[in-house]
């Protein structure tokens, strides 16, 4: 029978391991002491095969805001919600607007670079305890740290689609083409959202122009997924047999409340499979875990590598 769940939170010892101006968008955790984080430790020594899902919670110590966290997730600053999959594809205002955002807010999103927590989770792939990592993130954080045995659910913000011929191009390059085709276009952008977009007013990009794809004509679009689409078939079925190969699972910075990475909890409890939770406050699969811990994951997985 699986154990009731636990909510155990991490202590805090002196000042934070996060950059002052990285925990704006870090929701505020309590403590608690060292016994909880060798509980963590048993779990994850105890795993040979490890599977890991990510989410938001990972990239916020390194300054990009998630959606859902309380009081500093974007739903909560702002009334703002990010673009539907349906209106980006039938909309070429829709697709101004979100192009001429992204162009604004893509040097800042890009430069972004892992913090403690994604170094652990690639130096325990070097290691042999990680068997596969799913992120659903799409800021290229866990790539940029070195991880391989890797599959972003919802894609990268790194990489452009063509949805004529499919054709995959980097995110970098069509930033170029912006700037060549817009050279006297200049807006100031307001606050930076989990995929890259910053807040313009409407007539502030109504004179952007968006290039076509340069081998078909056809739209561009992120290689990701936005709200509203779904997840490839093939991409949902590799990470099916990838959990079948594992031994136990680990969640980090997510709350699951998207049902693309939810599933994979409800296929591990099918399969009676050991479940961690580490987040600050509740996730969609608390009732499946057997253990969870609650604090900043970068504090959290960095101590759990130095016991």
């Amino acid at each position: 029978m699986r154990l009731p769940w636990r909510v155990l939170t991490v202590p805090v010892r002196g000042a934070s391991s996060v950059p002052a101006g990285m925990l704006t968008f870090v929701p505020a955790c309590s403590t608690a002491d060292a016994h909880s984080l060798q509980q963590l430790q048993g779990f994850v020594s105890r795993s040979r095969r490890l599977f890991i899902i990510t989410g938001a919670g990972l990239s916020t110590e390194s300054g990009i805001p998630d959606y859902r966290s309380e009081g500093v997730g974007l739903y909560a600053r702002t009334d703002r919600r990010p673009m539907q999959h349906a209106e980006f594809v039938r909309s070429a205002k829709s697709r101004q607007r979100y192009w001429a955002r992204n162009f604004v807010g893509w040097p800042q999103f890009s430069s972004h670079q892992p913090n403690s927590a994604h170094r652990t989770l690639q130096r325990w792939e070097e290691r042999g305890k990680l068997h596969w990592l799913v992120t659903q993130n799409v800021d290229a954080l866990h790539s940029k740290a070195g991880q391989k045995r890797l599959t972003e659910l919802h894609g990268c913000t790194h990489r452009v689609v063509c949805l004529g011929c499919g054709g995959i191009s980097a995110r970098e390059e069509l930033q170029k083409q912006f700037v060549a085709l817009n050279p006297d276009w200049r807006a100031q952008a307001g606050a930076v959202a989990p995929d890259g977009d910053v807040f313009l007013e409407d007539e502030q990009v109504l004179s952007f122009r968006v290039p076509s794809c340069g081998d078909c004509g056809g739209t561009l679009k992120p290689e990701v997924t936005f709200f509203g689409d779904t997840v490839n078939k093939a991409t949902v079925q590799f990470v099916h047999d990838r959990l079948a190969e594992s031994d136990a699972v680990l969640v980090v910075g997510s709350s699951l409340q998207v049902y693309s990475g939810y599933r994979f909890l409800l296929a591990a409890s099918d399969r009676k499979m050991p479940v961690a939770i580490v987040n600050i406050g509740t996730t969609r699969a608390d009732h499946l875990a057997e253990l969870k811990v609650s604090g900043r994951c970068g504090e959290v997985l960095s101590v759990i590598q130095r016991l």
